[in-house]
């Protein structure tokens, strides 16, 4: 075929190719032109999923009659005249491509009146043919209609999905436009029915209300406040307790200088700042805001802008992630804390209302982690004795106050700890609180030159699979900065010399081979500081007190301190709970008390 220009309707339906999937889609273009005009309420409503009908509604500054006809045509908009602004661009669309796009593949009815008209104006396309101007009664701002998508693009149409199936979609999309817009109130409504309706918010609180309209309750209370500024970048939201995680990514929401978008290296940031404390195969649950200067920000990587592209990536996947991180470490046991675990699950029944926000501390939070735990010069204090608070735990609680996990008042089938507090009782998960113990004070002291080592008197000889021995001579250099010093004798042998002081006379034999398994699992795959922290966390694991093995009442309470100021110390390392608090209410509903 020789080369020709392609009819203007046949390439304004290619463009809708790439901007119109479904009518999601086509509501995101529609809303997000409300945005820019400054709407502050928009109204969607959407009949048979949005395949009859998507029409949306807004209060924004509206079009001048002379420029509707304009507002059609392919690469006409009011966002952007240089390139200079194509820089800077902080609209949500400036491509000019959205409604001809839409108008190509189906009926749209445009109508708006600007401040100064006295009524408004309307024009129809039906597939693309555009009729004349006509005036109409309009309030300010623009109304949109869109029907009958792809009614001329049989073979667009027939990839639609039910009506159902659809409206999923364009709920899900609107959503996330909603939150990315806290101050514009939205209402979306289905075949006359209202899906949801929430304000404009001015303050926390009002956001908190919105996302307890859009996500649920339960997220709100299930999730952390952050909002931390440095480096020309801020990032605030609420990030899911560890403990509150889904079994899809189905509640992550990034917005990016009032974009809500889907980028893989942000969301990479963000897990990452969660790699700690989140169980297997599970996934966060958060509402996060990064603004940053628009000149770095590219938002024209995308033909539906889902995505952008950061000029200094690396310096914002440590900015988000650090702050993640920081947040999440103190999700440690507090006076005023429900606990990883709804103790209501426990008391039997749906609870009348939610726990109590849970206490978080702030991104200035001290960073002070003890050594190990001894627990032979515990092993002569009384019995009913209990060893003095650390300072940083007496500060939190107060002078004379309970410490927010109370004293030990025993242990259950040598598992669990059960301790009385000033609400009621706690019960611990032994092996899993002492884990992430011995995994923080490993990290902190990796972060000053590696943990204490303690040579031994004879070095004991381990015999190993040749496959292991090898990788024991390959990564000898990390191994020593994790504290373990071996030597190869022999093509099956290891001569272990040196191991932290921290893990005494345990097992070492099994937990040098626990570390070498690690290594060798991971190979090359990951950076040497992944390898390392994994690592640590399996020596953590193997090191920490075992179930069955009994403990004294000292013992008891010193490991319920050591978890009050130990980071991240309502999980383990693996994801898991650690503590439980019921209180005496908890307790009085499983047992019917005043009922």
């Amino acid at each position: 075929m020789p080369i020709r220009l392609l009819p203007s309707h046949l390439v304004n339906q290619i463009a809708a190719g790439e901007v119109i999937e479904r009518p999601a889609s086509l509501a995101k273009e529609l809303v997000e032109n409300a945005l820019d005009a400054g709407a502050r309420r928009i109204e969607v409503a959407a009949e048979e999923g949005g395949i009859a009908l998507v029409a949306v509604r807004d209060d924004g500054g509206g079009i001048a009659p002379d420029e509707l006809p304009l507002a059609l045509e392919r690469h006409a908009t009011s966002k952007i005249a240089s390139l200079e602004d194509l820089e800077h661009v902080a609209s949500l669309g400036f491509r000019g491509e959205a409604l001809p796009s839409i108008a190509s593949v189906a009926r749209l009815r445009l109508a708006s009146r600007d401040g100064g008209a006295s009524h408004g104006t309307q024009i129809e396309v039906d597939g693309g043919r555009v009729g004349p101007p006509r005036p109409a009664p309009h309030p300010p701002g623009t109304s949109v209609e869109v029907r009958d998508l792809f009614f001329n693009v049989p073979a667009r149409r027939k990839f639609l999905r039910s009506a159902a199936t659809e409206f999923q979609h364009l709920e899900r999309m609107l959503v996330r436009l909603a939150l990315s817009r806290p101050t514009v109130a939205f209402l979306l409504t289905h075949n006359g029915r209202k899906s949801f309706a929430v304000e404009a918010a001015s303050s926390r609180e009002g956001e908190e209300r919105r996302l307890a309209g859009l996500l649920g309750d339960e997220f709100v209370a299930s999730s952390l406040y952050v909002e931390h500024e440095a480096l020309g970048l801020s990032l605030r939201g609420w990030v899911g307790l560890p403990t509150y995680t889904r079994a899809q990514p189905d509640e992550q929401y990034l917005i990016v200088n009032g974009r809500a978008v889907r980028d893989r290296f942000l969301s990479n940031a963000v897990r990452q700042g969660y790699r700690d404390v989140l169980f297997h195969g599970r996934h966060p649950a958060y509402v996060l805001y990064l603004d940053l200067d628009p000149a770095r920000v590219d938002a024209n990587a995308h033909p539906q802008k889902l995505e952008v592209r950061l000029r200094d990536s690396r310096t914002v996947h440590d900015f988000v992630r650090r702050t993640v991180e920081t947040v999440l470490a103190g999700t440690r046991p507090a006076a005023d804390a429900p606990g990883p675990i709804a103790a209501q699950a426990l008391a039997g029944g749906t609870p009348a209302a939610l726990p109590a926000r849970p206490a978080q501390m702030g991104l200035a939070m001290a960073q002070r982690i003890s050594g190990a735990l001894d627990w032979t010069t515990l092993a002569h204090e009384r019995a009913d004795a209990s060893p003095p608070l650390p300072q940083a735990a007496a500060d939190a609680v107060g002078e004379g106050a309970v410490p927010p996990l109370g004293y030990a008042l025993g242990q259950l089938h040598g598992i669990y700890i059960v301790s009385e507090t000033a609400e009621g009782l706690a019960l611990v998960d032994m092996h899993a609180a002492h884990e992430r113990v011995l995994y923080e004070q490993l990290k902190a002291a990796m972060a000053q030159g590696g943990p204490p080592r303690q040579g031994l008197l004879v070095p004991q000889v381990l015999e190993l699979a040749e496959s292991e021995a090898e990788v024991a001579a390959e990564q000898a250099p990390l191994l020593a900065e994790l504290g373990i010093v071996v030597d190869r004798i022999g093509p099956r042998q290891l001569a272990l010399r040196e191991v932290p002081v921290a893990f005494g006379s345990r097992d070492l034999a099994g937990l040098v081979r626990d570390a070498l398994r690690e290594l060798a699992d991971d190979g090359a795959t990951l950076a040497v500081a992944d390898r390392r922290e994994r690592t640590l966390a399996t020596m953590a694991c193997h090191a920490a007190v075992r179930a069955h093995r009994r403990l004294s009442i000292a013992e008891m309470n010193a490991l319920l301190r050591e978890m009050e100021r130990t980071n991240r110390a309502d999980q383990c390392n693996h994801g898991r709970p650690t503590w439980v608090r019921l209180t005496l209410g908890d307790l009085d509903r499983l047992f019917l008390r005043g009922r």
